[in-house]
């Protein structure tokens, strides 16, 4: 790898990680790109036996239907419409979800849902286009709508004997969003609910397939958890398995044959993710697993020395820590394109790590806290429907020299899960519930050069946006809260005098997984309060705004 900055040109613009990060690991993958080498082997799948295999068309809402079914304690995975049959049936499905989707089921290359689905006999709960391809493969008609039904409407349940709806109202308000209707049946067929706009609300064939028009997965569907619920638990035979406990049992004896007596090494970012990783590790291996903690000097104040602290007295395990401040910052001297600074970021950290790991003999394995998310916005093969959002910083291959076989034995959890599973493990709340951090730090925070005075500037107001979150007991009520330092200035007054001071923006988002985020709404005092400190604490600010914009369209990071 030193040679590594001279073939950065190789690198596809497409494929450089965003700093739009859930968490961030390590940046190892980013010299597979370099390098075109090959990644290495995936983590395995947990061998839950209950699962549900989500069939995911293109909609906006199929990571929703993946969570509700994970809040129901059950086990699930996206798949790809195309995806190869064997891969599928590898989680030994109790049924399957068609989601919704985009397109139209009798236009021309309109994706179609595995006829095997249906030869199964297993159950198939489908959710607005999903539903419409029911009806379309098995016999029915679906045509264009003289009406569009968006946004909320009443659905009228008819049949009260239906296993969707035990325990539900009959009047249920749930969430629309479609142009397309039933207008037959396909044989064998009928109607359980209705609302005014669609007769067909909900299909069924009596026994194993359902179809709902309404969407149940999204939060302005009151009862639609329960009704996926039912679905899992009524339909599936499912009786809710999927549990941190498990989870930890079974990934400790799946690491336990994986690595036998192999050596591993896991780089430590101070998230939750990799600390949640690495206890797992460690729980299975003991002192096989040796962490290490490379600082960039792109933290937050006293992060090193908290999280260093924080590793030692609560993970109890073999810690490396590597201060390669200055190695970083000479690489960002005057770079401003924030791809590039990403690189620089990525490329060192390779050669810190390929350093240090060198110095413990030989390493069989790398421990990487890649999340479910990471996995559906890069978007490979497992999830190939969705739009390739942007490239995680823990999701790809190594260095070919490294020959380190990846463990990732949070591959399949959403952040929630992980959390859970942490405090499961013992670990303290303050480092489960730390709010994610982005992998390249504060470079991505700052618009324009990285500089140690505009670190510390940083720093400062990110500090007083921090301690005012937490006085005010709203920490743990968001996703992420924190400071940019813009390359913009402006005039102020202070003292009778002129300033030309800098521009801090805040940006506060809510979140389930940061694959969607709304902007906070925080009190007026609270933005008044911090306002008041940065421009009073924080040399060199004399401006303060704040981001009220939504992912979409932005991102939650700026650069």
């Amino acid at each position: 790898m030193k040679n590594a900055r001279k073939n950065t040109s190789r690198l596809p613009s497409h494929r450089v990680a965003t700093s739009d990060d859930i968490e961030v690991s390590t940046y190892l993958e980013i010299a597979q790109e370099i390098q075109g080498v090959q990644a290495a082997p995936k983590a395995k799948r947990p061998s839950i036996r209950e699962a549900v295999a989500i069939i995911d068309f293109g909609s906006q809402y199929s990571h929703l239907i993946a969570r509700r079914v994970r809040e129901c304690n059950v086990y699930c995975e996206l798949f790809h419409y195309e995806t190869a049959w064997e891969k599928i049936m590898a989680i030994h499905p109790r049924g399957f979800i068609l989601s919704g989707g985009p397109a139209s089921v009798y236009e021309k290359h309109a994706p179609m849902a595995p006829v095997k689905i249906y030869e199964s006999k297993l159950p198939v709960l489908g959710i607005c286009y999903g539903m419409q391809l029911i009806t379309h493969q098995l016999g029915g008609v679906v045509a264009p709508g003289n009406k569009r039904e968006y946004g909320q409407a009443v659905l009228n349940v008819s049949d009260r004997d239906s296993k969707l709806f035990k325990g539900l109202e009959e009047s249920l308000t749930v969430w629309m969003s479609h142009g397309d209707h039933i207008t037959d049946l396909p044989p064998g067929f009928k109607s359980s609910a209705y609302t005014e706009n669609s007769p067909n609300a909900v299909i069924t064939n009596g026994s194993n397939i359902f179809g709902l028009q309404f969407h149940p997965e999204v939060a302005h569907t009151p009862e639609g958890k329960s009704i996926i619920k039912n679905f899992l638990y009524r339909v599936c035979d499912c009786h809710g398995a999927w549990t941190p406990g498990n989870f930890i049992n079974e990934n400790i004896t799946a690491i336990r044959q994986q690595v036998g007596k192999g050596k591993v090494i896991c780089a430590l970012s101070g998230g939750v993710d990799s600390a949640v990783a690495a206890k797992l590790v460690h729980a299975a291996i003991g002192d096989q697993l040796t962490c290490i903690f490379v600082n960039n000097g792109l933290l937050r104040r006293d992060e090193a020395e908290r999280a260093l602290n924080t590793f030692r007295k609560n993970l109890q395990m073999n810690v490396v820590y590597v201060d390669a401040t200055d190695r970083f910052l000479k690489q960002l001297k005057g770079v401003i394109d924030p791809e590039l600074k990403r690189r620089r970021i990525g490329e060192e950290f390779i050669e810190v790590f390929e350093e240090e790991a060198g110095k413990l003999g030989k390493i069989d394995f790398l421990v990487q806290g890649t999340l479910y998310p990471d996995v559906i916005e890069s978007a490979p093969s497992e999830t190939r429907a969705a739009a390739k959002i942007k490239t995680h910083h823990n999701v790809g291959g190594l260095p070919a020299k490294m020959r380190l076989t990846l463990i990732e034995p949070l591959r399949y959890l959403f952040k929630d899960e992980v959390r859970e599973v942490g405090i499961k493990l013992g670990l303290p709340e303050e480092m489960v519930w730390r709010q994610p951090f982005p992998g390249p730090g504060l470079a991505i925070r700052i618009i324009g050069e990285v500089t140690r005075e505009r670190l510390d500037i940083l720093r400062g107001a990110d500090w007083i946006v921090m301690n005012e979150i937490k006085k005010a007991k709203l920490y743990r009520q968001m996703w992420q809260t924190f400071a940019i330092l813009t390359d913009v200035h402006s005039v102020g007054v202070m003292g009778d005098f002129r300033t030309y001071g800098y521009l801090v923006a805040l940006r506060a988002v809510t979140s389930l997984d940061a694959m969607t985020a709304d902007w906070a709404r925080l009190p007026y005092n609270l933005l008044a309060t911090i306002s008041n400190r940065i421009v009073n604490e924080v040399p060199g600010v004399n401006r303060v705004v704040y981001d009220i914009t939504s992912k979409p369209p932005s991102t939650i990071e700026w650069e």
